[in-house]
């Protein structure tokens, strides 16, 4: 072979070595390997998990393809794997899940008021200024002014948590840790590098939670009034797992971990996924176990999907689900056409046009080369002439999100008419209104048989509703996609039109050509509700420390304000238990506890061996005959029972209440249920001796229903306090997942 050919032979080997080991790593993806808790006296280690690789994946490839080690609050890493690898993994010992590196959805001035918690609510300041609420989200913008500091001492000494301080980010006594947490370490170009937020869903989730007061707080006058957080006097941790091309799990179980060991007393999670995993497939239920294991109750939101069924994401037994509902606010974004009619839209309009009339333009009198106006009617990206929206007013017959409008540059204004909920309003970064299709119709009237049509688009105003609160159209609904017989959501807070503070930097609408810098914002969402919902729980913890994230659900739950379910036709399935209720929730008279027992027992009753409830706790629990509890013996605070229409039911549940009322107390059953059901509790009175005493009952429901959905309660009743509990029987085959 002559020297040249020898050349090209050796080039030609090295280039196929350099394709296949270049295609190696390209088909290599991202997964999670879930391990459960930590052998008892042992922690396993960074070492540990790349000698784990190093026997699936060989020596060369382990420490470059593992990412992150899970070390502090359970066992676990993240790597990177082919499809074989990631099998022979799975069959690893002491391997419980193998899971794709998946992306999660980010799913107040008056709002506090509205449900009874004023500032001058009965507090234990010395208490609540040592609890520490953990918030996982787009981190936080430190220099806003619900996060000052003037007045609090050092952190808690129970706080082990740091902060990634930088020339331009600092923690103080208030924000006393914040972290950031991207596990590939390819940032987005826009986004920026550590805690800080750039979005400001981050920063308005915890001052919700727990900002100080901010007088004079609004959105360019918009809700203008005192801000706060539920729990003003508490500490905040930040940990920053979201960015602005998702929140990924590995980043999720990485915030946990630290969380957990840092000393947080509450996580508040405002995101989820867009379809839902099994228990431990799911890096939000993982987290959330082995919080709960640490005594952390952790809060979420119920998700955005709604109102379809079988869409609530988070639902977790251990975790707290919250649907979002309104207050009995609301903004008006009124609009005036040129004959001098006026009708009333809505959206968070912030800017005033000062009542001047602007031409009004049919989107589908001006479609775009390629289009027609059946579609340029509905906005639809690029389908209106660009020139012909100038200085004009712009009418649409469909929503139009407002990160969607970079095709309408140049117009003064839009409104926008359908028949969809409006109940969901979005800022904009240019004047806007939604409407119904009757005040609709009559503008696209006046648009099209008038020859030179205006319009102005007002300020956004406050009004009221006449019938509040009811759940959002947008808040996610059961039945609970996994165990259909575990009720969720658990309850409803407030999630619409909520004003809380903001990171300046992000645009108020999300749109990037948003140039409007803020402190506060209005937004809404389930988002909103859960920081509610953790404020509460953090507040009745303030009063009760020792209670368990059982306990504390329990209080939260059980003490909820009844909703009218002719105001919501998905009934339970839409608000739980019912919405939230700060200061009854203080003295909630009986409570469900659990335990991590009752949960592995509950593991157990849906099919998990004993090898994996022992890697998941941790311990020597057993899923043998005596062990398993069917999911009606968990100890939950509602009722849920999935069967079929006309099929006899004889279905009994297992409870156990703890006194936490009045040490010599009697509670009375009171019973009520739909036509077809005989729902009996046995015993029907219980009566405690001591404080702490906890009894047990059964609840027996016997029958059929008639309809998709049958909803009945169960109230424990002393005289002083009402303790209750939702009883659902449905159909689950009458609603669509």
């Amino acid at each position: 072979m002559s020297s040249l050919s020898r050349l090209l032979f050796l080039a030609f080997c090295f280039s196929r070595l350099f394709f296949s080991s270049n295609s190696e790593h390209e088909d290599r993806k991202t997964y999670i390997v879930y391990m459960g808790s930590h052998p008892k006296d042992r922690v396993s280690t960074r070492s540990h998990h790349v000698r784990m690789l190093q026997e699936t994946i060989g020596s060369s490839f382990a420490p470059h393809s593992l990412l992150h080690s899970y070390e502090r609050s359970f066992n676990g890493f993240v790597a990177k794997l082919t499809e074989v690898e990631v099998q022979k993994v799975s069959e690893m010992k002491g391997v419980i899940s193998v899971f794709p590196n998946g992306k999660k959805q980010l799913h107040t001035t008056r709002s506090w008021d509205f449900m009874g918690l004023s500032q001058q609510a009965s507090r234990v300041p010395s208490v609540e200024s040592d609890i520490i609420v953990g918030v996982l989200d787009t981190g936080i913008w430190p220099e806003s002014p619900s996060f000052l500091d003037q007045g609090y001492g050092p952190p808690p000494r129970k706080w082990k948590g740091s902060c990634e301080v930088s020339s331009d980010f600092s923690c103080n006594n208030k924000i006393i840790g914040a972290r950031s947490y991207r596990t590939n370490g390819q940032y987005p170009i826009n986004d920026i590098q550590g805690p800080r937020d750039s979005n400001g869903h981050g920063t308005h989730a915890a001052s919700t939670v727990a900002g100080g007061l901010v007088r004079q707080a609004s959105m360019l006058g918009l809700g203008s009034g005192t801000a706060r957080g539920g729990v003003p006097s508490a500490r905040i941790a930040s940990y920053k797992i979201c960015w602005s091309d998702g929140c990924r799990d590995a980043d999720v179980l990485a915030a946990f971990d630290d969380a957990i060991a840092d000393g947080v007393d509450i996580i508040s999670f405002s995101v989820g996924g867009r379809k839902p995993r099994d228990y431990f497939n799911d890096s939000i239920a993982i987290g959330a176990f082995h919080a709960m294991k640490k005594g952390i109750l952790t809060s979420m939101s119920a998700g955005n999907s709604g109102p379809k069924s079988f869409t609530v994401r988070n639902f977790s037994p251990w975790s707290l689900s919250v649907a979002a509902s309104t207050t009995d606010r609301k903004f008006l974004s009124g609009v005036q056409l040129g004959d001098g009619r006026s009708f009333d839209g809505v959206t968070i309009n912030t800017f005033d046009l000062n009542g001047t009339q602007y031409p009004l333009v049919y989107a589908g009198n001006i479609p775009n080369i390629g289009f027609n106006g059946s579609i340029s009617r509905f906005c639809l990206t690029n389908s209106v002439d660009k020139e012909l929206v100038k200085g004009k007013i712009v009418l649409c017959d469909f929503f139009v999100s407002p990160t969607n409008l970079s095709f309408l540059e140049g117009a003064i204004g839009i409104i926008m008419q359908d028949n969809n909920p409006k109940d969901l309003t979005f800022p904009f970064p240019l004047p806007a209104s939604h409407l119904g299709t009757q005040e609709g119709a009559l503008i696209s009237s006046y648009a099209n048989l008038t020859s030179l049509p205006t319009a102005t688009i007002l300020k956004s105003t406050e009004g009221k509703y006449k019938e509040t609160p009811f759940v959002a159209s947008f808040s996610s609904r059961g039945p609970n996609p996994i165990t259909p017989d575990i009720l969720k959501p658990d309850l409803s807070g407030p999630g619409v039109e909520i004003l809380a503070a903001w990171s300046p930097i992000g645009p108020p609408s999300g749109a990037e050509d948003d140039t409007r810098q803020l402190l506060f914002n209005i937004i809404s969402g389930t988002s909103m509700s859960c920081p509610h919902a953790t404020a509460v729980a953090a507040y009745v913890k303030s009063f009760h420390p020792s209670w368990s994230p059982a306990a504390l659900k329990s209080a939260l739950m059980t003490t909820a304000f009844p909703m009218r379910a002719d105001l919501n036709p998905d009934a339970e399935f839409a608000y739980g238990s019912g919405h939230i209720n700060p200061l009854s929730a203080v003295n909630p008279g009986l409570i469900y506890n659990a335990t991590e027992i009752d949960y592995v027992r509950f593991l157990c009753g849906q099919g998990y061996s004993t090898k994996l409830v022992q890697q998941v706790s941790g311990d020597n629990s057993s899923c043998s005959r005596g062990d398993i509890d069917l999911v009606f013996d968990l100890n939950y605070p509602s009722f849920a029972l999935s069967t079929s229409i006309s099929t006899s039911i004889s279905q009994v549940y297992r409870r156990r209440v703890t006194n936490v009322g009045s040490a010599n107390s009697t509670y009375k059953a009171i019973v009520s249920g739909p036509l077809g059901l005989n729902i009996t509790v046995n015993p029907s009175v219980l009566s405690f001796k001591a404080l702490g005493e906890e009894l047990r009952f059964e609840v027996t429901i016997e029958g059929s229903i008639s309809s998709s959905i049958a909803s009945g309660s169960l109230v424990w009743d002393d005289g002083k306090h009402k303790v209750k509990s939702p009883i659902v029987v449905f159909d689950e085959n009458t609603f669509i997942n």
